[in-house]
């Protein structure tokens, strides 16, 4: 299977896929919807109805609000209950959606189309957001939204995207040291939750998902300490992920310990290269391999790959489509799916 979709591949800061190319800068366009919008007032017309883009039925609790948000760019005020949200960052979409509020813009990063959320949100909109661009979002589209609030808490942390979208609405974008997508579900939960004044809510979601990961842990004691490799591979080559990533934070609340050899070779990215020659640095209890706009059997074929120790010995799987979008997703909501799914995979290769 070609994961095409999976487009943050190993050796890159960013991921690769964007959707229509728009200029960073503020256009003329975007200038002139903003003072159109600060002339009738974009966040009090209408009512909060489903149709409307409200929350979706949930309800902030009395004196939520104004919430605060601690970002790399400062606290953020958020006055009232958010009517019209757009999210933006990875994820961030399901988060508000596993929290009872509907986006009416979201960025549908990897894409999955349709309402741009995974399988693991399937059914919960009421009506289609309009889908945004990914790395390079359409600043008018947005305006025309008329948000309140703007949620883009798993994105590059680019100073420019910030201050253009913080310009139309209210912007919780990415916490400190979380440039460049390094953000856990937990956090991104934790900021969604308290921006939409459901920090309770949030605070149960998280709760729910940890006693989850305890719950497995319990039934998996062959993971702890166990040393795994996750891994991909491109058209450019073979990569692994590192320390801080949501996939590495994935298999390290299982009890897994990351790669030694991998996170020796870690720079500033969520990722390293790993050329040809040094496929061995592969080699773990367990690896775990996902191939990112090619086809599975590029790496199944290789018989530089087929030499790795542990793929000799059979301690390797390559990742199915929706495993590898899970992982790469890593919301509250594809987090619970990947413990599903994702578990009964890597017991099965450790026997």
């Amino acid at each position: 299977m070609n994961h095409s979709s999976a487009s943050d591949a190993p050796g890159q800061r960013t991921p690769r896929r964007s959707r229509r190319r728009t200029p960073v800068l503020m256009s003329a366009g975007v200038a002139a919807l903003l003072v159109a919008l600060a002339a009738c007032g974009s966040s009090d017309d209408g009512d909060t109805d489903a149709s409307s883009g409200s929350g979706g039925g949930a309800e902030a609790a009395a004196g939520a609000f104004p919430a605060k948000v601690a970002t790399k760019f400062g606290e953020i005020s958020v006055d009232k209950q958010p009517k019209r949200v757009v999210a933006l960052g990875w994820g961030d979409a399901e988060t508000a959606l596993a929290l009872g509020v509907q986006p009416v813009g979201a960025s549908d990063w990897l894409p999955f189309g349709g309402d741009g959320v995974g399988p693991w949100a399937k059914g919960m909109y009421d009506q289609k957001p309009q889908l945004i661009g990914t790395m390079e979002p359409e600043f008018e589209k947005i305006a025309e939204l008329k948000p309140d609030l703007i949620l883009d808490t798993k994105s590059s942390g680019d100073k420019t995207r910030y201050d253009t979208l913080s310009k139309i609405a209210p912007t919780v974008d990415v916490p400190k040291g979380g440039d460049q997508y390094m953000i856990s579900w937990k956090k991104q939960t934790q900021m969604i939750s308290a921006a939409l004044g459901l920090k309770d809510k949030g605070d149960q979601l998280i709760k729910q998902t940890e006693d989850k990961f305890a719950a497995v842990r319990k039934e998996h004691p062959e993971f702890r300490n166990k040393t795994i490799t996750l891994g991909s591979r491109t058209s450019d080559g073979f990569g692994a992920y590192v320390h801080g990533t949501g996939r590495t934070d994935f298999v390290e609340r299982l009890g897994f310990k990351n790669n030694p050899k991998v996170e020796a070779k870690a720079g500033a990215g969520f990722s390293v290269n790993i050329s040809k020659e040094n496929l061995d640095l592969l080699d773990s209890d367990l690896t775990v391999m996902t191939a990112i706009g090619v086809p599975d059997k590029t790496i199944e074929n290789d018989p530089l790959y087929k030499a790795v120790p542990s793929v000799k010995a059979g301690h390797s799987l390559i990742f199915d489509e929706k495993s590898s979008q899970a992982f790469a997703t890593d919301s509250v909501l594809s987090v619970q799916y990947a413990l599903d799914h994702v578990v009964p995979q890597l017991a099965a290769k450790l026997k």
